[in-house]
């Protein structure tokens, strides 16, 4: 009796083994995992951009039938005739304005020392105050192009980065809003006309940190052929104004001398 009992139970755990293998194979079979691929990761789109003033880092490629509204051919590197020899010089620049009241006074500063600047503008500005372009450039200096509205330029569409670029101020050199720049943004500068233009030293007096801090920022910072970044525009300049007047003086005493840009 016991043999028959353990053939039973022998035969009935087969038939149970059976029965689970075949239930689980059909789990399977209606769930199946999910495969893992590489291909569905998106990557990280948000460019890193770095100032930089490397004329050679424009693009091989340039849009065709693109109509140039801007005379003249950009210089390779809008420092270098100015610095020729290893000359001891800083180049000081102003964004944002033309502004009809901290602009003139900008300009007194820079007279005072016998120094001269490049003015990157602003297209809006330019139409909102006409003349202040003429005095500038009547008092030695020199004007870059800001674009038009102040937009970051490879933000925007491509139809509105080519109006900011090709219809803002006149010039041989343009600087991109906050210097954000890629190769679309080069491109069009450089179909243009124009050379882009950036900076070696930018003392943040557009946060307005207080003058001395401003000072010592462009005294520790700026070396031989720098390209310093300051704002004629966008605010309260009254930092800005001091800040220079001390830093010209300062850096005069040193050897220095101010040249504006080739623009």
């Amino acid at each position: 009796m016991s043999r028959k009992l353990a053939a039973i139970f022998a035969t009935g755990a087969a038939a149970a083994l059976v029965v689970g293998s075949l239930i689980a194979m059909a789990l399977v079979h209606e769930n199946p995992p999910k495969p893992t691929s590489a291909s569905s990761v998106t990557p990280s789109e948000t460019p890193t951009t770095t100032p930089t003033n490397d004329p050679t880092d424009q693009p091989s490629e340039t849009p065709s039938n693109t109509p140039d509204n801007h005379s003249g051919s950009p210089a390779a590197d809008p420092t270098a005739a100015a610095a020729a020899g290893n000359k001891k010089v800083v180049f000081f620049s102003f964004d944002d304005g033309p502004d009809p009241y901290w602009t003139p006074k900008i300009l007194a500063v820079l007279q005072k020392y016998g120094a001269h600047a490049t003015f990157f503008e602003l297209g809006n500005m330019q139409a909102a105050h006409p003349g202040l372009r003429e005095q500038v450039l009547a008092a030695g200096n020199t004007i870059g192009s800001h674009s038009i509205s102040h937009p970051q330029l490879t933000a925007i569409s491509a139809a509105r980065r080519h109006h900011e670029i090709f219809d803002g101020p006149q010039s041989k050199c343009f600087r991109p809003p906050y210097g954000a720049s890629n190769p679309k943004v080069r491109a069009d500068i450089k179909a243009a006309g124009m050379v882009q233009v950036l900076w070696d030293v930018d003392p943040r007096d557009w946060a307005r940190p207080g003058v001395n801090a401003i000072y010592n920022n462009i005294m520790h910072n700026a070396h031989r052929r720098n390209i310093i970044l300051m704002h004629d525009g966008g605010g309260d300049r009254g930092q800005t104004v001091a800040a220079l007047d001390k830093a010209l003086q300062s850096l005069k005493a040193q050897g220095y001398s101010f040249p504006a840009m080739d623009c």
